[in-house]
């Protein structure tokens, strides 16, 4: 299927442009994830980094650096970087979670135990650390090491955020910050500083990534109320039954009048859910705007992504960065 097939997902076209450079992450993906001295941890890797997922945290550092000029060696480094550090926090989100399903298949932690999930993920944090010391460009490492401890702590504040009726939109931002936007934004940042563009241009790729990465996390939340489960993997309401304050229950929330708050006390909270709760829910996320009000923050955060490239030089790279930022928001229509 050719590049400039209209009805190919961006990032589908964007694995196809930068195949031979994704083929070189591949290869040390697969290097470094090796272990002489302990056999689980390629198998429990393995099991993870081959299950299908469309690598788009390492193709947008690839990108970002393509997109600036870059052509050196050093930017399959960073992508393979940015891919173990989401793999060892896959590897312990699943253990948090008590999950025991990832992209249609067991979770690591269901197939062997929770000890080696999170020992796995621990040695891949320590390879993710060896891969970016060794452009040895100090504020790549500021920016991932940077990243790896956000990641960590928005993990730590979900814990008590998640179902707290007191967690505000200002809350849920700073957890989507750390759970999910910062590990793009550092990826594609990164691209930009080993390029050594301009500091307006490596700005402007924070900028997107940051704003990409809320835009992905809004849209997945939004998708658990009214998406297609067939399209999105997950059944309608799995947030809602995991007790999760996601941004259209907030918005409900701070709508609400006392007999709904005592619902959401009572549902979220307490966790006493009962036959007929997700039902009523979705009416009080209707009856307030709060599922139209999510879905303009997720547009609202997407165009922001967009605008954030206008910086750049025109270039192939750069329109189908611009035209992820609306794919993940066109799902939700």
């Amino acid at each position: 299927m050719g590049l400039d097939t209209p009805n190919q997902k961006p990032h589908d076209r964007l694995a196809a442009l930068l195949s031979e450079d994704m083929a070189s992450v591949n290869a040390l993906i697969r290097e470094r994830m090796a272990s002489k001295h302990a056999p689980r941890i390629p198998e429990v890797t393995a099991h993870l980094v081959e299950a299908g997922g469309k690598r788009l945290r390492p193709l947008l550092t690839l990108a970002s650096a393509r997109m600036c000029g870059y052509d050196g060696p050093f930017h399959v480094h960073l992508a393979a970087t940015v891919e173990f550090i989401h793999t060892a926090t896959l590897l312990h989100d699943d253990v948090v979670d008590e999950s025991s399903q990832r992209r249609g298949r067991p979770t690591a932690n269901l197939l062997w135990d929770n000890k080696s999930s999170v020992l796995v993920g621990d040695y891949l944090f320590a390879r993710a650390f060896q891969l970016m010391v060794e452009p040895g460009n100090l504020r790549v490492l500021d920016i991932l090491s940077n990243a790896a401890a956000t990641i960590a702590e928005g993990e730590v504040l979900q814990l008590t955020a998640a179902q707290d009726l007191r967690t505000d939109e200002d809350i849920y931002l700073q957890v989507v910050r750390g759970k999910t936007a910062a590990l793009f934004s550092a990826a594609t940042e990164v691209g930009g500083v080993i390029a050594g563009v301009e500091e307006a241009h490596v700005q402007a790729l924070f900028t997107y990534g940051d704003a990409l990465g809320i835009a992905f996390q809004i849209a997945d939340d939004l998708l658990d109320y009214q998406g297609d489960s067939a399209a999105t993997g997950k059944n309608v309401g799995d947030d809602f039954r995991e007790r999760k304050l996601t941004l259209p229950v907030i918005k409900a929330v701070a709508a609400a009048d006392d007999e709904e708050r005592a619902f959401w006390v009572r549902v979220i909270e307490k966790g006493d859910q009962q036959e007929g709760d997700l039902e009523h829910a979705l009416a009080l996320l209707d009856r307030h705007g709060a599922l139209e009000a999510t879905r303009d923050d997720a547009l609202g955060w997407s165009e922001k992504a967009k605008q954030a490239l206008a910086v750049l030089p025109e270039s192939e790279l750069r329109d189908l960065l611009i035209e992820l930022a609306d794919f993940v928001v066109a799902r939700l229509y």
